[in-house]
């Protein structure tokens, strides 16, 4: 059973169509990345996943059910947009949320407890919320969409305001609901998460899928049409209009995008000619973010 299913979804707001004919599936048990720049539709789906917002038309449906209120209470939601409380106590909000996803006091306490301990939130847990820093208000908001023990999560920008400890804390947490049965669907900017975390991504742009699948198969069908060089010295070894369609730059490390046909060799003499050297040399797939850039840009021409 996939754990949700758009069929031929649409969405408008008056002449604005946010969401197109879009069809999905997620898989029960998967990472699921939803993709897309801003404006694409990605908040109006999440929204109609959690039957905040229906579709004009199709049909979505959520661990076998059509979206409604009763599938809500089987969903965790971590938004953007921080949404708790700002006056009220970390503790006393985080109790208050798990209450009405149907947790008893006792319960709820005893979880936030165990939660506040594991994101080391337990000394500031009589703070008010609009005490906290942004990354501590985050790993609150996460708290508040995990703690019911939902089969789905919808994660929007889980890792925003996290420095690297905090961030890779959570993606540890994800991974371990993921190994416990949870399907997650995450909708980040952060490429680099994506292609570490995800099983299966759907790219939408202007409401529609431009791609969609398993993220490994998808990457194999562009081949290994990426190299990446990390080097020292003078670096116009890399002006080969003929073998070099496209340079990325990020500082030490330089990734080329090789024209059909070329030899990665001939770059590499380039190299050697130049008295370049060259501490890695390594002809990869293309990363996620020059996919998503591709595709995107396909689908503005």
């Amino acid at each position: 059973m996939e754990a949700v299913v758009f069929e031929q979804v649409s969405k408008r707001f008056d002449s604005v169509v946010a969401v197109d004919n879009l069809s999905l599936r997620v898989g029960q048990g998967a990472v699921f990345g939803l993709l897309g720049p801003n404006g694409a539709g990605k908040t109006t789906s999440l929204r109609m996943i959690l039957h905040i917002l229906a579709p004009d038309e199709g049909t979505i449906q959520v661990l076998g059910q059509a979206a409604s209120g009763r599938t809500q209470d089987l969903i965790g939601y971590l938004p953007e947009e921080r949404g708790l409380y700002a006056r009220m106590k970390v503790r006393e909000v985080l109790v208050f949320l798990a209450a009405l996803k149907g947790l008893s006091e006792v319960e709820a306490l005893k979880r936030v407890r165990q939660w506040l301990e594991r994101l080391e939130l337990a000394a500031w847990a009589e703070k008010r919320i609009n005490d906290l820093s942004k990354g501590m208000q985050q790993k609150a908001q996460f708290i508040a969409a995990v703690i019911h023990q939902p089969p789905l999560l919808i994660l929007d920008e889980p890792f925003s305001g996290l420095d690297p400890v905090n961030a890779t804390l959570i993606k540890d947490i994800m991974l371990e609901l993921r190994a416990q049965g949870s399907t997650i669907i995450l909708s980040t900017h952060r490429m680099e998460q994506v292609e570490m975390m995800c099983d299966a991504i759907c790219l939408i742009s202007r409401g529609r899928s431009v791609l969609a699948g398993d993220l490994r198969a998808i990457k194999q069908s562009y081949g290994k049409n990426t190299l990446r060089i990390e080097y020292s010295g003078d670096d116009n070894f890399l002006d080969l209009p003929h073998l070099v369609e496209k340079l990325n730059h990020f500082g030490a490390v330089v990734e080329a995008k090789l024209r059909p046909g070329a030899d990665p060799q001939e770059i590499l003499k380039a190299a050697v000619a130049r008295g370049v050297r060259l501490s890695r040399f390594e002809l990869v797939e293309p990363p996620l973010h020059d996919i998503f850039i591709e595709k995107v840009s396909e689908g503005h021409a």
